[in-house]
């Protein structure tokens, strides 16, 4: 599989490469990377030749937009595709002591509140430009509009209400501005796309962790629901975290958390049938969302120029289809599953 190789993004008219640049980790999401070891991740990703690069606000509360800003702006705006988010401000800390550090490694020192409103949305979106320096993005995502961030009904139900009555209007005068091409929305959890799309009109969503090698609960019923009108799926959080990349290990990560043991076992099974095949498994896992016809990129993180070269090399390893079949077989993946 070529990760160069672009696919349209749902009916817009943006084309991602196969393989795409996710942020959250040069936002210094699990460990704290230098200036320069930033630098050199996003040139070799430019240098193998994928050109679209996802982030947020939130990565790093600013620093991954910074950092990505930095390296696009060396190159054409017309040569590379970027998202990032809303749903987010930042402002500034009086007081480094009261800075909440319980999400990031590292990244840089600002409050973050949430607003869906039409002016939050309108300043997320004039500050994103301001961090990465350049003069606009292609597409905006709704982030973090989940039980996952805001815990109960209540705060969910009132965001959603202030995206449905103020901040929604902001998305699509942009993209009838021609200011953006598309608008998406992030998914962290199952339920979400439905709650989405029997409130607004959206373009794509952004997936992570819940259509993977390992999961895709949400294919038969959300999916579903929106590739019936054309939506498109960017994947993200294709390793589930940790898992899909390291293997069963005794110290793997699943979803941001330690390993369950039916999230080991049901790894195990599949990493048996890539020793078969001589298939890693961390080409599988990247290679599968692909199979889906309404996913046009995956787009893992990296935190060095050697996980970039990996994941480079693990898009490119030949997959036969005897491999995917096999998993079908042993009853690993559906029948009715998508795959390459």
């Amino acid at each position: 599989m070529d990760p160069k190789q672009t696919r349209t993004l749902g009916q817009t008219d943006v084309h991602l490469t196969q393989l795409g640049f996710g942020g959250a980790a040069i936002g210094e999401l699990w460990d704290p990377i230098n200036e320069a070891q930033a630098q050199a991740t996003l040139s070799t990703f430019w240098e193998a030749g994928m050109r679209y690069f996802d982030t947020s606000p939130w990565y790093g509360r600013g620093l991954s937009e910074h950092r990505i800003g930095h390296s696009v702006r060396q190159h054409s705006r017309n040569d590379y595709v970027i998202s990032t988010k809303v749903g987010r401000l930042m402002s500034a800390v009086p007081d480094e002591n009261d800075l909440d550090r319980s999400t990031w490694a590292g990244g840089l020192s600002f409050h973050h509140r949430h607003d869906y409103s039409y002016d939050g949305i309108m300043r997320s979106f004039e500050d994103s430009l301001q961090r990465l320096g350049v003069p606009r993005v292609d597409v905006l995502l709704i982030h973090d509009l989940d039980h996952w961030h805001h815990q109960t009904d209540a705060r969910v139900g009132a965001y959603m209400s202030q995206l449905f009555t103020s901040g929604y209007r902001a998305l699509t005068s942009l993209k009838d501005q021609g200011l953006i091409k598309g608008i998406g929305a992030g998914i962290n959890q199952p339920g979400t796309i439905n709650q989405f799309m029997d409130m607004v009109d959206l373009d794509f969503f952004l997936i992570a962790l819940c259509y993977t090698l390992l999961d895709q609960v949400i294919l038969d019923d959300e999916m579903a629901r929106a590739s019936e009108i054309g939506m498109g799926f960017i994947i993200g959080g294709v390793l589930n975290s940790g898992i899909l990349g390291t293997g069963a290990v005794d110290d793997a990560r699943y979803n941001y958390a330690p390993a369950t043991q039916d999230a080991l076992d049901r790894t195990r099974r599949i990493e048996a049938v890539c020793a078969r095949y001589d298939i890693p498994l961390v080409a599988a896992a990247l290679q599968f969302p692909l199979g889906h016809p309404n996913v046009p990129s995956v787009i893992p993180g990296a935190l060095s120029p050697a996980q970039v070269t990996a994941n480079t090399d693990a898009m490119k390893v030949d997959i036969p289809k005897e491999f995917w079949s096999d998993l079908k077989t042993e009853g690993i993946l559906p029948d009715h599953v998508p795959t390459p």
